[in-house]
């Protein structure tokens, strides 16, 4: 009898893991969007960053959200320390975007084209590990508002500073600090004004002791935190410190770390405040006006990190379906499939586009009226947008790759974990639109700002000009409270193809057909024509 060959498991058809990629080089929506929005002379700081993001800090990603943060309330000897233990390898990533800027290069470095920059230094940290994201944008949207207080002027220095330091020690003792924030408590949610934590003064002007709780306390190992609480002149923002001035811990206990669905590598908290001291910023009862820019800036970003979710999510499927196979060609080839793609690149590049399109905004706001009024609306509209489509994106993602998709060992799931944070933090989906509505009644200028920016586009796109008609009707018309998400959906369609087609981006067409078209589908992969397919993969995977 013939020997039986007994080797049974030859893998073939099968890629190779993926990576590195390098973020900057193999982005040209990116590229093109911060040349446009005027940061171009910070290329060489993003290309060394696009770099290090989709390499090492890719890997130690994959560390830090494998061990998940651990709450220390108490040491060995029962002392309370309130203290949460990360991996290394979080504060290896925390430690190398700060020094890149990702928190403070806006703020350390004020020059046109800073916060255009900046903002791509968070969309490309995003995509490498997004939980780290949450105390770099809490650190850097504080600036503005530390620095209404002039006694607070060391606090803003040392957030803008390039160093970390993960110690739990005093302010005075650090060269550089992060800063988290408090927003809301049980009973309140969204809506801050409900809040119950009470700001009691004491002897020296500005100096409180506050006692209550806060349902969501993000980052709790932060140096200081934003908070607000109920004043005698009314509801007021607060810079709350781990440690008071006296190099004595001050009295807030951490509770419990949330559960999350996502968002691993990072903590967020429950937290209460027994007599915790704390210094006013602002005045008595404009605590929300105080912290507006914060929130404006905390918002850009979480659209900057739906973004860039999309995007590393299109790389995995893009690299899986060039390397794999099926029904006699590779997957790439197929023509369903290359509809499938097509659609998410265009998806993709829109939500870039737009991002940067609000940075380049807000870099400009301190000079010109007009995108300080875009800067406004275009933020929640943004925020709304981008961040509501990024989940769906990543389920489509990870069809492409199949049930190996859904598997631990592919970076797919963890970005599906992920996609909904954002449209959650800093303001759901309701929120921002209820913003709109209210920015659009109270501000006029910002209805003339979109309407300038649409019209800039008008001639360029016959699909693009019906819709625009279309939607200068229906600003004019305005919306009800009922119908808010359906009006800011067609906003947010108008301002990225407008976006798109000043631009002059290779596929605004193609975007404009798909999106603003009569033949617009309701699932990803329901491109009008081929010709649409081929050239978003002729943009998204040179060959």
């Amino acid at each position: 009898m013939a020997e039986l060959c007994v080797a049974t498991h030859e893998v073939f058809n099968q890629p190779s893991p993926p990576g590195p990629f390098d973020l900057w080089a193999d982005d040209p929506g990116l590229r093109a969007a911060v040349a446009r929005e005027g940061g171009a002379a910070f290329d060489a700081h993003l290309a060394a960053y696009g770099a290090l993001a989709g390499d090492a800090l890719l890997r130690l990603a994959e560390e830090a959200h494998r061990d998940r943060p651990r709450l220390q309330t108490f040491d060995a000897y029962g002392r309370r320390i309130d203290r949460v233990a990360f991996n290394a390898a979080y504060h290896e990533v925390m430690g190398t975007a700060i020094a890149h800027g990702v928190a403070a290069l806006s703020w350390a470095r004020p020059q046109p084209g800073a916060h255009v920059a900046r903002a791509a230094l968070s969309y490309l940290h995003y995509q490498a590990e997004p939980g780290s994201s949450c105390p770099l944008t809490m650190t850097h949207a504080a600036v503005p508002v530390l620095r209404q207080a002039p006694a607070l002027r060391e606090w803003a220095d040392k957030a803008c500073a390039f160093v970390y330091d993960g110690r739990d020690v005093p302010m005075a003792d650090k060269r550089g600090v992060t800063l988290g924030m408090g927003m809301t408590e049980k009973q309140g949610g969204s809506d801050v004004r409900a809040n119950t934590t009470r700001a009691l003064p004491l002897g020296a002007d500005g100096e409180y002791a506050l006692v209550g709780h806060k349902w969501f306390f993000s980052a709790p190992m932060s140096d200081a935190f934003l908070v607000l609480a109920q004043a005698p002149g009314g509801l007021s923002c607060f810079l709350l410190p781990r440690w008071r001035p006296d190099g004595t811990k001050n009295a807030l206990r951490l509770m419990r770390l949330k559960d999350k669905l996502g968002d691993w590598s990072n903590a967020s908290s429950e937290v209460e405040f027994e007599g915790a001291w704390a210094y006013r910023i602002g005045d008595e009862g404009r605590g929300v006006a105080t912290i507006l820019e914060m929130v404006m800036l905390t918002r850009l970003d979480c659209m900057l990190g739906s973004a860039g979710l999309m995007k590393m999510a299109l790389r995995q499927a893009l690299y899986h379906v060039r390397h794999r196979s099926a029904f006699g060609k590779r997957l790439l080839d197929q023509p369903l499939m290359r509809s499938v793609l097509a659609d998410l690149v265009l998806e993709s590049e829109a939500a870039t586009a737009l991002s940067l399109r609000v940075a380049g905004a807000v870099d400009r706001t301190p000079h010109d009226p007009r995108e300080a009024a875009l800067a406004r609306i275009a933020t929640a509209i943004g925020k709304y947008w981008v961040c509501k489509r990024a989940p769906g994106f990543v389920n489509e993602a990870q069809e492409c790759l199949g049930g190996i998709g859904y598997i631990e060992e592919t970076l797919l799931p963890r970005l599906y974990r992920q996609a909904p944070l954002n449209s959650i933090w800093e303001g759901s989906g309701n929120i921002q639109c209820l913003d709109v509505l209210r920015a659009l009644a109270r501000e006029p200028e910002t209805g003339a700002a979109l309407r300038a920016e649409w019209q800039a586009a008008a001639g360029m796109d016959a699909q693009f000009d019906t819709a625009l008609q279309a939607g200068m009707a229906m600003l004019e018309a305005g919306s009800d409270e009922a119908g808010a998400r359906a009006f800011v959906e067609r906003l947010a369609l108008l301002l990225q193809g407008a976006t798109l087609l000043r631009a002059q981006h290779p596929l605004a067409q193609a975007w404009c057909a798909a999106r603003l078209g009569p033949a617009r589908g309701a699932t990803y992969g329901s491109l009008p024509a081929a010709t649409a397919a081929d050239a978003a993969l002729a943009w998204a995977v040179p060959e």
